[in-house]
């Protein structure tokens, strides 16, 4: 390891910003995994049961070459009906699929006009891609409409594109969707809307805030497995048109080994169980109202009203110390600091899930609010 590296890690560690791997342990209220799927009797039998009908574990290559495994398709073909796009893709993680989506979709002339919060994944992908990039005011309709105006009047001929979250992962608050559908449509735009923190838990059925977009000509959504569903991989929803273009360009996808297939039957198995038990969602909607009340009357913080509720601390040590306090009190809290969110917003991140019930949230709150009134701001 070069000395410029230790240097780099030394002066992370003095800003209190060095990453480390830790164990889980605690009372879950930080994993994305809402419905309480990913260590479910219901998805361990659903895997079961394809191991025994002789479902591969491995892909043993790329989708092009021999890693097309028919549970693959048979997951694409569900996902679209599914969400009522006309097609769908799978692939290894939401990073990748974004990644592969934004450095491959928008071509030199383009502008993807982005909200200013929208994940890294989509960042790196604009950066690696073609077109030209303009940044918008977070969940600022406007600001996208300006941006989309600035580059016409400077010369601007491609296409426009427009590149939101539904529900954004630090925030818990929604894009605002029909504003920019409308704004797309008055620029010849496409909108790509990442449902990742909706999919399987907000929309008509779990099937995100974007469902009633799903299936545009104009319209990309994806849809990651790993968060509510409770497995991995991620589904690009699109028109058909699309998904052959990036079968055929998009270099993540062409030179990657395929999925898991075992993971392919899993997503099946998740898409199924949100189809067939709401009962999960309501459980979830009434958690979050619950932990919504409870966290304004016992914090006076004011309440997102989604499953993502974020405490904003400010300097990242007072984030630090706090999320160390609930820790030691058997709550997986964590604390999440700049770059991934701004400066001076240094935050808990409480993820709401069904892995904690009401009585658990309780004790998180109450043992937060006493936290917060000894530790300084």
């Amino acid at each position: 390891m070069s000395d410029s590296h230790e240097r780099a890690l030394k002066a992370l560690e003095r800003r209190g910003r060095l990453r480390a791997l830790s164990p889980r342990s605690g009372i879950d209220f930080s994993s994305n995994d809402y419905l309480g799927l990913a260590s479910s009797p219901e998805l361990a039998e659903a895997v079961a049961r394809a191991l025994d009908r002789g479902v591969a574990v491995g892909a043993g290559g790329s989708r092009l070459l021999r890693g097309n495994d028919p549970e693959h398709e048979a997951l694409e073909a569900e996902a679209a009906a599914f969400f009522g796009a006309e097609s769908a893709l799978y692939f290894g993680g939401g990073f990748l699929a974004n990644y592969a989506l934004f450095s491959t979709l928008p071509a030199r002339g383009d502008l993807v006009v982005h909200d200013t919060l929208i994940h890294a994944s989509v960042i790196d992908g604009m950066r690696a891609g073609k077109a030209t990039i303009a940044a918008a005011a977070h969940n600022h309709a406007q600001s996208f409409d300006d941006a989309i105006r600035q580059w016409r009047a400077a010369g601007g001929t491609g296409r426009p594109w427009i590149a939101v979250e539904s529900l954004y992962s630090m925030d818990g608050d929604q894009a605002p969707l029909a504003y920019l559908i409308a704004i797309a449509r008055r620029h010849d735009a496409m909108l790509v809307v990442d449902e990742a923190h909706a999919t399987g838990v907000l929309g008509p059925g779990g099937r995100g805030l974007a469902h009633a977009l799903e299936g545009a000509p104009d319209v990309i959504s994806l849809h990651t497995c790993g968060k509510a569903l409770g497995a991995s991989g991620a589904l690009l929803l699109a028109p058909r048109v699309v998904r052959d273009f990036m079968i055929n360009r998009a270099r993540p996808f062409i030179y990657a080994t395929a999925p898991s297939p075992l993971m392919a039957a899993a997503v099946r198995a998740a898409l199924a169980i949100v189809r067939d038990a709401p009962e999960r969602r309501a459980r979830l909607g009434d958690l979050v109202a619950f932990a919504g009340r409870a966290l304004e009357s016992r914090c006076g913080i004011a309440p997102t009203g989604s499953h993502i509720q974020p405490v904003v601390l400010g300097a990242d040590e007072r984030a630090v110390s706090v999320a160390k306090a609930l820790v030691a009190e058997g709550f997986d809290v964590r604390a999440v600091r700049p770059p991934t969110v701004p400066e001076g917003t240094a935050r808990l991140r409480i993820s709401l899930t069904l892995n904690a019930g009401e009585d658990a949230t309780a004790r998180l709150l109450d043992t937060l609010a006493t936290i917060l009134a000894r530790v300084p701001a």
